[in-house]
């Protein structure tokens, strides 16, 4: 099977979850369920982390994790343990990571549309790196300092929009002027800003740290040219700056690399990547202490199962329909809200079987896109199999509603 690994096993014919038979973890536990694997959590850190050690001497590197995939306690805790650095997009994340025991120093708050209320409740929190989204921002960010915090001096970064994006669907791309569709991009100052941006934020009072970027989510291996000329542009911008006199601390080249998601998916190089960027800056000559990469998903997904229990299967018009007991919105979004999302979809009381069907895995919420899989080839479902969907560890939990007004997934760490 393509994606296992050591979180997800099969044997005899059954999936196994870190060791144990998925059906008895269901048993016991009820569905639908989220299931974490925190050893295969452990080993992505510990890959990223190895690759980033590779930095020359005097030059740190940080494993940023974006909180936004998966905020779970225990998942922020055990990366915590392990040095990661964090990056919020809101206010409620940084109050999650420093209830996690993430130090504020440790902590970049990346938020966008940032109003007065959320600056308020960052800015109170000492040490902790603000990024600038837009020029604009500051004069806001000057006003909120000034009443609240004005004997306070305020870490910012400056999160620049190099012209180039990235993502598996226009929906998630971050950089750029337009996406593929045609929707301008919110995210991040332009280039032609960036140095009025730490200006203005010097003449303001600010503490200029650091530049940072993020080209969008869900980098494949034919996205990897236009990555590399990303970290050239980066690369290039931070050159720029010490040339003018402004010396920062940090790079963050923000993240975008994921796991495989489907058996024909190209991955994403993350080893070539990291070694590029080390080399582009060493190369450079450039006076900063730090570099570092955010991985969100590409640390969780794979280590994250939902399960569900079929509690019928419906035939209609030739089609074949494994009705399960939850729904795309309150578990597993990503189907639901972009087309270009694909979860593999196992049973797990029989993973391979020599005669499959097409099935689609529709959910119990009153909208025709609640479905988790179309047309996917499975052994014929039965009442009361459980099925699990895979890479659910990142941004399924974070995303689900209570759309219908149903109930969001236990979730176990295992």
């Amino acid at each position: 099977m393509w994606w296992a690994n050591d979180f997800l096993q099969v044997e005899r014919n059954a999936l196994l979850i870190a060791g144990r038979r998925a059906t008895a973890i269901a048993e016991r536990h009820g569905t639908p369920l989220y299931v974490y694997g925190r050893s295969r959590i452990l080993a992505n850190y510990k890959t990223i982390r190895g690759l980033l050690a590779e930095a020359g001497p005097g030059l740190e590197s940080r494993v940023s994790y974006a909180a936004k995939a998966n905020s779970h306690p225990r998942i922020l805790r055990l990366l915590e343990g392990k040095g990661a650095w964090l990056d919020a997009v809101s206010p409620a994340e940084v109050r999650a990571a420093l209830e996690a025991g993430f130090p504020a120093g440790r902590i970049l708050y990346t938020g966008t549309s940032v109003s007065e209320e959320d600056l308020k409740a960052v800015f109170g929190h000492e040490g902790l790196t603000v990024n600038i989204d837009a020029l604009e921002q500051i004069e806001l960010m000057k006003e909120v300092r000034d009443r609240w915090f004005p004997k306070r001096r305020i870490r910012v970064s400056v999160r620049w929009n190099p012209g180039v994006g990235r993502g598996f669907t226009p929906r998630a791309v971050t950089a750029g002027a337009r996406a593929a569709d045609g929707t301008p991009v919110k995210f991040g100052v332009e280039d032609a800003k960036v140095v009025r941006a730490f200006r203005q934020a010097v003449r303001s009072g600010f503490v200029p740290v650091g530049l940072h970027q993020h080209l969008g989510s869900g980098w494949v291996k034919e996205d990897f040219p236009a990555v590399k000329e990303a970290v050239r542009r980066m690369v290039a911008k931070a050159a720029a700056l010490e040339r003018g006199g402004l010396r920062l601390e940090f790079l963050d080249f923000g993240g975008g690399f994921g796991p495989r998601f489907h058996r024909t998916q190209g991955l994403f190089p993350t080893d070539a990547y990291v070694r590029h960027i080390l080399r582009s800056v060493a190369l450079a000559r450039l006076s900063i202490r730090a570099v570092a990469v955010e991985p969100g998903k590409a640390l969780v997904a794979d280590a994250g199962v939902l399960l569900l229990r079929v509690v019928y299967v419906k035939r209609s018009y030739g089609n074949i329909i494994a009705c399960v007991n939850a729904g795309t919105f309150n578990s597993v979004p990503r189907p639901a809200v972009y087309d270009q999302a694909h979860h593999e979809i196992i049973n797990a009381s029989r993973v391979a079987s020599a005669a499959s069907v097409r099935v689609t895995i529709a959910g119990h919420l009153c909208e025709t896109g609640d479905v988790f899989g179309k047309d996917r080839p499975l052994p014929m479902p039965r009442r009361g199999d459980i099925l699990a969907v895979l890479h659910a560890g990142g941004y399924s939990r974070s995303m689900a509603s209570h759309y219908n007004s149903r109930p969001i997934p236990k979730e176990i760490v295992v």
